[in-house]
């Protein structure tokens, strides 16, 4: 692997029918054991219940305030630098909150492709 600098472009952002916005900051076949993208919330959403097949995922909060359920847990509440580590496998969603966007990291290893997403809502 070569050195690399990936520049966000908010002209990239897309609506997934999850229930939230996505920027993929780094995300490439290039480099598959690691995925970053951007996810923002509207207030009063939450997204659809789902999990991943074969891959870990990471919520890093960077705004706002959220409600997390994660498989059998109890709804958690999440504020800025929380971090929610979520198995493969795991049922999950996320709602947002607070009344402004919310706004995490998600990061997958290995990385996210449209084929580990399973809506099981």
């Amino acid at each position: 692997m070569q050195t690399h600098i990936l520049k966000a472009n908010e002209a990239e952002e897309y609506y997934f029918d999850e229930g939230c916005f996505i920027l993929e900051l780094s995300n490439s076949p290039a480099d598959p054991d690691v995925s970053i993208a951007r996810a923002r919330v509207k207030p009063g959403v939450t997204t659809k219940l789902h999990r991943l097949t074969e891959v870990v995922e990471r919520y890093v909060i960077l705004s706002g305030q959220a409600t997390v359920e994660v498989g059998e847990r109890e709804p958690q509440p999440l504020s800025v630098g929380d971090v929610v580590i979520i198995p493969s496998l795991c049922p999950q969603r996320i709602t947002n909150s607070g009344t402004e966007d919310l706004v995490f990291l998600a990061i997958c290893t290995p990385r996210f492709t449209e084929k580990v997403y399973e809506n099981i809502d």
